[in-house]
Order: structure tokens, then sequence, then C-alpha cells
């Protein structure tokens, strides 16, 4: 993904039912409930972490046994303090108290709570992007320090690696094409980042890349899990019975589950998209522009996917009178810019949700050039009677409007290969006319149409006239 790049609208759950989210998840539950057993006794070492002495009452206060409790009592703790729900009150004694923040997981606003919550997901995807301690101890150089090159382990480039994951993860949860709610196999997100887009059948070198990263995403998608980001069926610990082998990729989709499955949360989502705005992407999310003006509307659902653009336009039309609406939508559908073809389409898009009540300022833009043709289409879909019929150059400037607005949507798509297939075929002597229509996009469309249009002859004739259309217009 590139920075400049508009990403498909998120839809996120209420703040409040996201809050509740963040409050029960593990990690920030477990941080609290520390954070409230620190007390005046509780001591911690140079670095900000339990005294050893403490961690088994830390473990039995969050309710954890066994070989792992205590490593999983210095974890919360350290979320704790990067959190700010513990403080440390005296570094050279080591002593602490109850941070600021603690009062926010009660008594502040859901996007008080959103916000602690949101530290702690950096803390523990800073954790996820560091190799397994076992590693790092025997990494150590004499000094003390641990040696990088040893190790084959360079922190910008896991953390990036990690990063394209979950953008990609969240490409997948915000698309229309992509399975929505539905998890993702392991393997086919760790190809995403690793077979180049243009390659054919990966080579054997590159599906070792792939199992290797699918290895790496197991063990950071288990420590995510507990954030809240993700929900993840772990890799079947049967096909990892070999130590000296890591399990290729599957090969049988009855079984791909087998190699490990995630879903992103909605509050994942909600911690991505605000991830993704710090970086500086534009990532809107659903609701955006209900409060906002029609041209904000238009203009900020042009590149939506339909549906998408459907849910924001019925939240823009809900607090607004239909009357109302679809004066303030033809207002802003004006224009002989290049986005106006688009805000058009995204306008009669917006009317088609608009009841009878409408009607008055559809009648009142008959006679524009520019909106007249689409609101002649409104009043005839609508049922209304004495609908003037539309004058001839009225419904080729129409005709050139919608199919330069079908262009900035999809491009080449089947569907606009369809359209100008039919438009040629219902028009005798289309492009002997179309030409001379005084709309700025026409020398664009007949270009498009020479392009798209299967039959030689005809796609002939439709570069012709976009030759005389562009002369007429003096380019």
């Amino acid at each position: 993904m590139s920075d400049s790049s508009t990403l498909p609208p998120a839809r996120l759950r209420p703040e409040a039912e996201l809050a509740r989210d963040a409050l029960s998840a593990p990690v920030l539950a477990r941080a609290a409930r520390l954070a409230r057993w620190a007390g005046p006794g509780t001591r911690v070492d140079a670095g900000g972490g339990l005294v050893e002495e403490q961690l088994p009452a830390a473990a039995e206060q969050l309710g954890l046994s066994g070989d792992d409790a205590a490593a999983h009592a210095s974890e919360a703790w350290r979320i704790a303090v990067d959190t700010g729900l513990v403080e440390i009150t005296d570094e050279e004694a080591g002593t602490v108290a109850a941070g600021e923040d603690l009062a926010l997981l009660t008594g502040g606003s859901p996007q008080d709570v959103l916000g602690v919550w949101l530290t702690a997901l950096e803390a523990v995807l800073a954790d996820a992007s560091v190799p397994d301690l076992d590693d790092l101890v025997d990494a150590m150089a004499e000094g003390g320090e641990v040696d990088l090159s040893s190790l084959d382990w360079d922190p910008d480039a896991e953390s990036e690696f990690l990063d394209g994951v979950l953008g990609n993860l969240y490409l997948l949860t915000v698309g229309e094409e992509g399975p929505g709610d539905a998890p993702v196999p392991l393997p086919a997100l760790a190809a995403s980042v690793i077979v180049p887009s243009d390659m054919g059948e990966p080579s054997n070198e590159v599906l070792e890349q792939v199992s290797d990263a699918m290895m790496r995403l197991d063990d950071q998608f288990r420590l995510l899990e507990p954030v809240g980001l993700v929900e993840y069926q772990p890799v079947d610990e049967a096909l990892m019975a070999d130590a000296d082998e890591e399990p290729a990729a599957p090969v049988d989709e009855a079984d791909v589950t087998r190699y490990g499955m995630v879903r992103l949360t909605p509050l994942g989502l909600y911690g991505l998209r605000a991830r993704l705005l710090d970086a500086g992407f534009e990532a809107p999310a659903v609701g955006d522009l209900a409060d906002k003006g029609a041209d904000a509307l238009l203009d900020g659902t042009a590149p939506f996917p339909p549906a998408a653009a459907h849910a924001e336009t019925e939240l823009w039309l809900a607090g607004r009178s239909p009357l109302d609406a679809a004066r303030e939508l033809l207002a802003a559908a004006r224009g002989s810019d290049t986005g106006a073809p688009l805000r058009r389409l995204r306008c009669q898009q917006a009317l088609s949700l608009v009841g009878a009540e409408a009607e008055p300022a559809l009648r009142e833009v008959l006679d524009d050039a520019e909106l007249g043709g689409l609101a002649r289409v409104w009043l005839t879909e609508h049922g209304a009677r004495d609908v003037p019929a539309p004058p001839q150059e009225m419904v080729f400037w129409l005709t050139i409007d919608t199919v330069a607005a079908q262009l900035a949507a999809e491009g080449n798509s089947e569907e606009l290969r369809a359209l100008v297939e039919g438009l040629a075929r219902q028009h005798s002597g289309f492009f002997d006319t179309v030409w001379r229509v005084e709309h700025p996009a026409t020398p664009e469309v007949l270009e498009a149409m020479g392009r798209l249009h299967p039959d030689k002859k005809v796609a002939k004739e439709a570069r012709k006239a976009a030759f005389k259309a562009r002369s007429q217009q003096g380019g």
C-alpha cells in the first residue's frame, strides 16, 4: 500500500461496544488488575519490572499457575507500566502507585478506554517483532549486548513485515471482494507479502519463504490474540512434529485450516485503522461524511466500492428530509471539472434512495443542461406524470456523462464494454452526432469507446469521432 492511496472505508462498531471489547481483552484486563493490586509495598527493579520476589503474588492475583505464570505476570505488569496504569513514584526506591490512566478504564469515555488500549496494542506489536527470548540469550555477545548479525534479525525489517501483513489483513477485511468477517488462511496471508503479484507458479525458493513467513506469523498471531487484535486458530502442532522441518504450504484446500486461520476482530479493525491514520494513509470509515455537506459526500464516496458508498449515503440521508437532501445533492452535482461526471453518478445513486417527497427538487432542474437528463430518469423511475421528453442534445450529453463516470469509477470494465456496445447498437449514426456534444469528456469517452468496442469497424468510427471532438475543443 502507498501512503497516497485511499483505502476502502471500514465499517466500525460503536465506540462503546469497542471499549467493552478492549476492557475484556486479556492483555488489558490483566494489566488493570495488577495496577489495582499494586500498593506502597510493591517493588520494581531499575527497568520498572516487578522484582522477582513479587512475581508469584502477581501471578496468583491474575489466577495464573504453571511454569509460565511468572513470565505472564511480568508481561502484564510491563503493559500496566507502558499504558500509564501504573507509575514509578521513586526510581531509586523502586516504589509505584496507580497511574492517572487507571481511572479512565472505569470513569473515562469509550474514547479514553480505546486510547489506553491502543497504547497496549503498540507494546504488544513491538513484542511480536522481537525473536524468541532463547534466541536472544544465545546471541548475547561478551559485552552483554545482543549481536544482531549472529541472530539474523533486522528489527526494522521485522516490524515492516508485520505491518505489511496486518495492512493486507485490513484490506481483505474492508474490501468488498475480500472474505469480510470470514477467517483468512495463514498461507494465503503469508503469500500476499512474499509472492510477487506478477509471478505465475511460485518457485521452490519462494514457497520456502512463504513457509518460513507462516511460522513467524504463527508465533506473532499467538501474541496478538490476547490483546484483542485478532481471532487466531494456530498451525496444527502435528504438522510441526519434525523439529527440523517447517510445514510446507498446503496443497489440499480441505486441510487448509490446519495451517492456521486468522480473522481481524472489530476491535482489531478499529486499532489497525488508527495506526494507518497515524502513518498518513487515507483510511475512511463509514459514517465519516454523515454530518458533512453534499459536496463532501459526493466527492468522498467517489472512490468507494458500491456497497460502501450505499451505506455511507444512507447514513447521510438519515439526518435530512428527502426534499432538502435532493436539493443539496443536485446543487453539489453540478460542474465541468474532471470529477463532475462521477459526482453526478453518485448523486443519481443517492437520489435512488430518496422517496417521492423529493419530486419538486427534480422538477426544478428539468431545464438544467447538466442535471435535466438525470432528473428525467429519476422522475420516470418514480412514476411521475407529465415528464417532458428530453431534447436530443440532452440525451447525448447524458450518455457522454454516464460513460465518463463509469470510466472514472471502474476503468475499462466488462460492464462498461457492454454499455459501449449497446450505445453503438441502439443509435444509428451515433458517432456522426456524438462528437459535437459540448461536454469536456467527449474526446476521452470516444477514445475509450474506440478501445473497448470489439468490432474493428465501429472502433475506427469511434476513434475518428474522438479526433473530430478534440479538434472542435481546440486540443
